[in-house]
């Protein structure tokens, strides 16, 4: 299993954030080293990454957790930053994981990101108001996900959609109204 160094480097910021604090900034700059290697090699192939990593991070990688144990052994085993510590060396065989496999990234921001929407979704569909509120809004949502899943603007679709109800489509013809048919018709029209 493979972990985030995004989340180890979290609690390192929030301490150095809080002022004056030498150790939570070599934790970041050296943690800042290994995304500098994986800002070069984004877009290439994985074998390619396997192998800068092999060559540039692993190192790094050796050395940063070999700085984490001493630090540990010297800091207070009560404070923030031993915790931040402790956080990062219980994981460390998953968070050296992405050096073996040039498919895996260094962090799961990017997942995040795409399943932040749905995470509101969920959590705002809480005040649906009711049973049948809730449904309503897990179908809109599902049409407004599956929309961009299309490459269709679910704005635009909707408009087009609750139009076409307005003046009369059949309801019983519902098929070519759903995004994917939709889609695929709206670039037939413009080609014509």
């Amino acid at each position: 299993m493979a972990f985030c160094w995004s989340h180890v480097r979290r609690p390192f910021y929030e301490i150095a954030a809080g002022g004056a604090a030498p150790i939570a900034a070599e934790a970041l700059a050296r943690i800042a080293q290994l995304y500098a290697i994986e800002a070069e090699i984004r877009g290439r192939s994985a074998d390619e990454r396997r192998a800068v990593r092999q060559a540039k991070t692993r190192p790094l990688i050796d050395s940063l957790k070999t700085w984490m144990e001493a630090q540990l052994s010297i800091v207070s085993q009560k404070s923030t930053i031993a915790n931040a510590f402790r956080y990062a060396l219980t994981r460390w065989s998953g968070l050296a994981r992405f050096l073996d496999d040039g498919r895996i990234e260094i962090d799961s921001n990017l997942v995040e990101r795409t399943i932040r929407p749905l995470a509101l979704n969920r959590k705002n569909a809480l005040f649906a108001g009711s049973d049948g509120g809730g449904e309503h809004w897990a179908i809109l949502a599902s049409l407004i996900e599956t929309c961009k899943l299309n490459g269709v603007d679910p704005q635009t679709y909707f408009a087009d959609l609750f139009t076409r109800l307005v003046a009369g489509h059949s309801i019983n013809q519902l098929d070519p109204m759903l995004p994917w048919t939709w889609a695929t018709a709206q670039q037939t029209r413009r080609a014509a």
